[in-house]
């Protein structure tokens, strides 16, 4: 058989076959996914007994748009720990924020634990200082966007921002309104020593 044939004999005779001839084919390396580093938290700051309805001052409420005084929310099969709701409801577009003082998960169950959902992109950063995750739907229209702040060990704050008007806001746009209302909540439970 002429030398320039056999490439295309051994493809023919399956693609499956690890040699032809005596050169081997590279064993495909292992995959395992490795949970992202967070970076180190700056400081513990416990949430336990925290009513996350005063975790914004007025100025901060203004700043957010908050048109209603911020409600806490029973805590049901939806919510994990005490929960404030702060509307923003005058105008157009309509949506609200959800801030929960979660007491009983850190971070690591959203990453690798019983939080971690393969339908959900949990991407790690940073806010002021502390180790956050942004975790948001996969594909379709955005639906919310949650900030999860890594507060103290085992304690996680989440911020969630809910658009009431469909179609006002993509995905950029809700998880940066989730962490810059995060990013405020950890200044003032921070400012409480």
């Amino acid at each position: 058989m002429s030398t320039r044939l056999k490439p295309f004999v051994c493809l023919a005779a399956g693609l499956a076959t690890v040699a032809c001839g005596s050169e081997q084919a590279p064993a495909p390396a292992p995959t395992t996914e490795a949970a992202p580093a967070l970076v180190a938290r700056p400081a513990e700051l416990r949430l336990d007994g925290v009513d996350p309805c005063t975790l914004f001052t007025e100025p901060q409420l203004d700043e957010l748009k908050i048109t209603e005084q911020p409600e806490p929310l029973p805590v049901d099969n939806q919510r994990e720990g005490p929960t404030c709701s702060l509307p923003v409801a005058k105008g157009e577009p309509h949506y609200t924020y959800y801030v929960e003082a979660i007491t009983g998960a850190d971070l690591a169950a959203w990453l690798t634990g019983d939080r971690h959902k393969s339908s959900k992109n949990t991407e790690p950063g940073q806010v002021e200082r502390f180790p956050a995750l942004t975790h948001y739907g996969r594909g379709g229209a955005p639906s919310d966007c949650e900030t999860l702040v890594g507060v103290a060990e085992g304690q996680t704050l989440r911020v969630q921002l809910y658009p009431v008007t469909r179609g006002a806001f993509d995905q950029r746009q809700l998880c940066e309104l989730s962490a810059g209302a995060a990013a405020l909540a950890v200044r003032t439970l921070g400012s409480r020593g």
